[in-house]
């Protein structure tokens, strides 16, 4: 389960959903996820299908392939990654309130804020059920794959309440910042490179460090997400433009911006968070976020967390698919990806 080698990382995900592995995870997901009268069903399939870009189940394929384990036996647990992933979007569009999700009307829009509730849990506890659903794999392998999402999912609701208490609040939002991505995003990659090495087998060493390479590849990942405000239209995004900034969600480019600003337009900043006055004020936003250095600051700070993951596979016998993993990093920080 390989893709070639690309040296133009804008298109490697494209790549990567053209390979092997890639067109196994999208078949299986519309096999398992078919047309039903079943309105839950119906529900989850419309939240899972067409899919994204399926990067997190592909990082627990290649996790596990390069510890030595055969994705194959691991393929139920990667698409398990999928449905949590997809339920938390689920739950964060109704928090958000944001009618939109991958160009299309999101699950709360067209079902319902109480079907897409349940939709949501359903999809937590299908990631849970397809963990268990690895018949060859040895039961000790599973329960702790089991234990690392269970503690996965512990993070993101931490997170998500934390990122809640930050609203409107710069001053805090800078220090909190940090700790809020790394529990709301960077739990989820942490844990599905850490459940492909378990299940393939990992010495402790080697779990450890692809844990760490997926936990700096999220982070880095949402300070990516923080940019495209900035760096994409809502057509290249599939989402409302401003979300963020109408929600008074303090993202990394807002808090340095904030930070580097002088005082009539840090007062100003605070007003526009404060009354959720995004519409009239996003443009001045986004320009007085750029001419502050804050866009290339936080992608500065991203670069970094890149790195980092870098130096984790550096411990990794070379081998394809580290080279894969190793291509997601570059990917992340490649411009118009």
């Amino acid at each position: 389960m390989t893709v070639a080698a690309s040296t133009q990382y804008r298109t490697f995900i494209d790549d990567l959903a053209r390979s092997e592995s890639g067109r196994l995870l999208h078949s299986e997901l519309g096999r398992r996820w078919p047309e039903t009268s079943d309105q839950l069903t119906e529900i989850a399939r419309y939240a899972l299908l067409p899919a994204g870009k399926l990067l997190r189940p592909l990082m627990t394929l290649h996790a596990a392939e390069a510890v030595g384990g055969e994705p194959s036996e691991v393929l139920s647990a990667a698409l398990g990654m999928e449905y949590l992933h997809v339920a938390t979007l689920v739950h964060d569009d109704i928090i958000d309130a944001d009618a939109l999700r991958r160009g299309r009307p999101a699950v709360p829009t067209a079902y319902g804020i109480p079907n897409a509730i349940v939709a949501g849990d359903h999809l937590i506890f299908s990631a849970f059920a397809a963990l268990a659903d690895e018949p060859r794999l040895p039961q000790d392998r599973v329960a702790a794959a089991v234990a690392v999402l269970a503690e996965a999912g512990r993070d993101l609701c931490r997170g998500q309440m934390l990122e809640a208490q930050l609203v409107d609040n710069l001053e805090a939002g800078g220090r909190w910042y940090a700790e809020m991505i790394r529990l709301k995003t960077g739990a989820l990659f942490r844990a599905v490179c850490h459940i492909g090495a378990l299940l393939g087998g990992a010495e402790p060493d080697a779990a450890a460090a692809l844990a760490s390479y997926g936990e700096h590849v999220g982070v880095a990942f949402q300070i990516r997400d923080d940019l495209l405000f900035y760096t994409a239209t809502a057509e290249q995004t599939g989402k409302p433009a401003g979300s963020d900034l109408h929600n008074g969600r303090p993202t990394l480019p807002l808090l340095l911006c904030y930070d580097a600003a002088a005082e009539p337009d840090r007062q100003r900043l605070l007003t526009v968070l404060e009354r959720r006055a995004a519409g009239d004020n996003a443009k001045w936003v986004r320009e007085l976020v750029i001419s502050t250095g804050a866009v290339n600051s936080a992608r500065d700070r991203m670069r970094e967390h890149i790195a980092r993951a870098h130096a984790q596979l550096a411990v990794l016998p070379p081998s394809p698919s580290v080279n894969v993993l190793s291509g997601i990093a570059h990917w992340t920080t490649s411009e118009d990806s």
